[in-house]
């Protein structure tokens, strides 16, 4: 155990204040016996010594009952009574035991003062050393306990995981229809040519489905009829305005222009040279 100051101090008053009880006892005792020897015990003197006991080991057993009351956190009333009892007892008994047979207006005061210093000073230190005794006590009973060390568990390894093996696969075999006789299955077709596999009855023609992103094509306008050259225009009319440029060009030069010449001279119908001559005179 490591000696620290604040230890040392208190082991040193320890040691102080159980030689000043021990003194102050032996010398309470002495005189209580001398006061027994001299009242009534005069002829027994080992009966003479252990009378003062009667008066002192109350204190004794007093304090020590104290003591025990306090570690449980408790008040023990027949414990200060034992202590008072003891203590009054042994201060009155000294102090009265000074006048002896002499008459008590010719005893000093400070005789008085002699005989009842001992059984106090006897009083206050059992009680210091009573308290150094419970500090003591108390620390160890408050200190915590240690912890007891952590059991260390080793964790079980994990199980490996199991894989199932997969299945063989089977190859897919043709499902079968209902058994027919022979004579009841249709006759296989002859024959070697390639038309011969496709299926051209009536139903399997209803049940091909036609195709959803199929566009229809619309049927060629007939030529001469000037519909195919207004199909043929394109959406952002750069054909046909560069045409209708090119035709006022030619107005320029030749006003008498008809559109027929016109159509010819742009390799399109009658009609549609007489239309670009017209939109090259509105917009000239």
């Amino acid at each position: 155990m490591k000696l620290t100051p604040s230890r040392a101090l208190a082991v040193a008053a320890g040691l102080v204040i159980i030689a000043l009880t021990g003194a102050a006892f032996w010398l309470s005792y002495a005189h209580l016996a001398e006061v027994a020897l001299a009242h009534g015990l005069g002829r027994a003197t080992e009966r003479a010594w252990a009378w003062p006991a009667t008066l002192d080991l109350f204190i004794v057993a007093g304090e020590l009952l104290m003591l025990r009351a306090a570690l449980r956190r408790q008040v023990d009333g027949w414990a200060i009574a034992l202590t008072a009892v003891g203590s009054v007892g042994s201060i009155v008994l000294n102090v009265a035991g000074v006048t002896g047979t002499r008459d008590p207006g010719t005893v000093p005061l400070l005789d008085y003062v002699v005989a009842a210093v001992p059984p106090t000073a006897a009083l206050l230190a059992f009680g210091a050393l009573m308290r150094q005794i419970h500090q003591a006590l108390a620390a160890v009973e408050d200190r915590p306990e240690s912890a007891p060390e952590p059991i260390i568990v080793e964790a079980e390894p994990a199980p490996a995981e199991v894989v199932p093996e997969p299945f063989p696969l089977v190859p897919t075999l043709p499902v079968l229809g209902p058994w027919k006789p022979l004579a009841e299955l249709p006759a296989a077709p002859t024959g070697t040519g390639f038309d011969l596999r496709i299926d051209h009855s009536a139903d399997s023609r209803e049940a091909t489905p036609e195709p959803v992103d199929a566009i229809p094509v619309p049927p060629v306008p007939p030529a001469g009829s000037g519909a195919a050259d207004i199909e043929s225009e394109d959406t952002s009319n750069t054909s046909f305005n560069r045409q209708v440029a090119d035709a006022q060009k030619w107005l320029a030069d030749e006003p008498e222009l008809t559109g027929t010449a016109i159509g010819q001279r742009l390799g399109k119908s009658d009609a549609y040279g007489r239309r670009i001559r017209r939109a090259a005179l509105a917009t000239a």
